[in-house]
């Protein structure tokens, strides 16, 4: 089901019972799928820890913790965040089928299973995984630190980037997902309850390194936001100043250290390949040095001096 041939699409198979697993593992792997199994909650946490899958099939009614609470416990882990989950239950109440998608699932299947219509849909669920995750992939390439949230401020989805950049401010604990403040919640409320919000609102917090950017309405209960970190500026600003670059080469070269290419800087820039190539035969110049990785270097150790003083 990938496009690869030498890549196997992984699946976590989470069930108590040994003949739903049984029948689901026989289906997948000859649909060319590797299969992991965990008989409950507790044991699908702990393969997670050592392997991502691609998909996880996950039995609603299961005893001590049930599939609800472990979807959330799952969704939690930033890193599964694009991973689809489909319930599968023997329920048809529609209380448990909506419990399911608030919990963070994307569908579900109603046992006994329909082997053919299993199959089918996971293609699906694979197929627009990957083309979100390309999507926002080729945002964070551009530098663009976005991320959506529900109308809650809870975390719908980010860019890797930012995603990186909001694993610093969980909780102490980890034990809970990033999530907005009360104070930026209400901020946002009063955005998107506006009528009109031209220019787009923007707002920065006090004790926080962000500023916030409200962007407009994306998917379904999807609020788009703009997230731009504060300490970009200062680095651009120290290496200015300690370097004697113009404004514009100390950009590059902040972005240059940060490990963009000279393609990722001018998209992110709104420069043409060939000016940053200018820019960065000047910025050799400057510093006295004459590839990409010792100015990268020299830029590090300036920023870092900066940092522990």
């Amino acid at each position: 089901m990938t496009g690869d041939p030498k890549k196997r699409d992984v699946a976590l198979i989470v069930d108590d019972s040994p003949e739903t697993l049984r029948l689901l593992t026989d289906a997948l792997d000859r649909a060319g799928i590797t299969v992991m199994v965990a008989l409950d909650g507790g044991a699908a946490l702990r393969i997670v820890e050592q392997i991502t899958p691609d998909i996880i099939l996950l039995d609603a009614i299961m005893p001590g913790v049930d599939g609800f609470e472990t979807c959330r416990r799952l969704k939690r882990r930033g890193d599964l965040d694009n991973v689809p989950v489909i319930f599968m239950t023997g329920l048809s109440e529609t209380e448990h089928i909506v419990k399911g998608l608030e919990a963070g699932g994307v569908d579900y299947l109603t046992k006994p299973i329909a082997i053919d219509e299993m199959l089918a849909r996971i293609r699906v669920h694979l197929t627009n995984a990957r083309l979100a995750l390309s999507a926002r992939a080729a945002l964070d390439v551009a530098g663009r630190f976005l991320m959506a949230v529900d109308g809650e401020g809870r975390l719908l989805w980010a860019t890797p980037q930012t995603q990186k950049f909001l694993a610093t401010l969980r909780r102490e604990d980890g034990s809970e997902p990033f999530a907005l403040s009360d104070e930026q919640r209400q901020w946002l409320q009063r955005i998107v309850g506006a009528a009109e919000a031209t220019p787009p609102g923007k707002s920065s917090f006090e004790g926080e390194r962000f500023t916030l950017s409200y962007l407009g309405q994306g998917g379904p209960g999807e609020i788009l936001l703009r997230l731009t970190v504060d300490d970009m500026p200062v680095a651009h600003v120290e290496l200015r100043k300690e370097l004697g670059l113009t404004g514009r080469e100390s950009e590059v070269l902040s972005w240059l250290s940060r490990g963009k290419t000279n393609r990722d800087i001018a998209q992110i820039l709104g420069l043409s390949p060939r000016t940053v190539d200018k820019h960065l035969e000047q910025i050799y110049e400057k510093l006295g040095v004459e590839n990409r990785t010792s100015a990268a270097a020299l830029a590090a150790r300036v920023l870092g001096r900066k940092g522990d003083e």
